[in-house]
């Protein structure tokens, strides 16, 4: 596993590499709205083992180890890590035959690199992914701003970014902006022609299958994983059950 740092744009990111066996696509992880490398913890390990494929990961600008964010985000911020800042991540790896595996914002901004902002992708995991903002992703928002300003949350977010007051300020800022309502990808979603593995808990504060149904508007084969009693996170809260459909999933590639 190689630990090193890309420089995009002005800013240093984190990246973890473990090289794939040669011709063999690479896994590549791209976290959450409050997500980072460490954040992931093993599962991109785990998952890499049963798939028997290298993965990388890395954190964007203002999270885990990578450089601070020295701006306010836009509504545009999804567009700009898929077209401006994914590419070049992959470049610099070397990854030529990438299977994004996207959580949340990461599912959005491999949705939106898979639509045609990069080039083409071998697959896609998307796990709980937002095409357009819904109410129930704005009362998710709510329900954790209130948490975080009256109890421990920023200190325990401490433990995977070197600040992480900036990143949850900006993030809770513009979901929950006037102007942010109109953020909607799915015309874009004609325009993919990967296969996709689309992961939703029934139970997600973030989201409901919606954002799961509108993906078969999709090009390329589209097959789902929804589970019950999961909620944002069934990478942590479904591991098994992730892991067999993912696997399976590559597998049929």
């Amino acid at each position: 596993m190689r630990q090193l740092t890309i420089e995009v744009d002005g800013a240093v990111l984190e990246a973890v590499h473990v090289p794939s066996p040669p011709g063999a696509p690479t896994l590549v992880f791209l976290h959450e709205a409050l997500g980072s490398v460490a954040l992931w913890r093993d599962f991109p390990a785990t998952l890499a083992a049963a798939t028997g494929l290298g993965w990388a990961a890395y954190s964007r600008r203002g999270h885990g180890r990578s450089s601070p964010l020295t701006v306010p985000r836009d509504t545009v911020y999804l567009d700009r890590e898929a077209i401006d800042v994914l590419p070049v991540v992959l470049e610099r790896l070397g990854i030529t035959r990438p299977i994004l595996y996207g959580h949340s914002d990461g599912a959005t901004i491999a949705l939106i690199y898979a639509a045609g902002a990069g080039e083409p992708v071998d697959g896609l995991i998307v796990e709980a992914p937002h095409s357009f903002v819904e109410e129930a992703a704005l009362d998710g928002i709510r329900a954790t701003l209130a948490r975080a300003e009256s109890g421990d949350l920023l200190q325990r977010l401490g433990k995977y970014h070197d600040d992480p007051a900036p990143i949850f300020a900006a993030w809770h800022s513009i979901w929950l902006s006037p102007e942010f309502r109109e953020l909607r990808i799915t015309h874009r979603i004609p325009a993919i022609v990967a296969p996709m593995l689309a992961i939703q808990g029934r139970d997600d504060a973030y989201g409901t299958l919606q954002q799961i149904e509108l993906l078969s508007e999709s090009g390329g084969r589209v097959e789902r994983l929804i589970l019950d009693g999961v909620g944002h996170v069934p990478h942590d809260e479904a591991r098994d059950a992730v892991i067999v459909a993912t696997r399976d999933f590559i597998a049929g590639l």
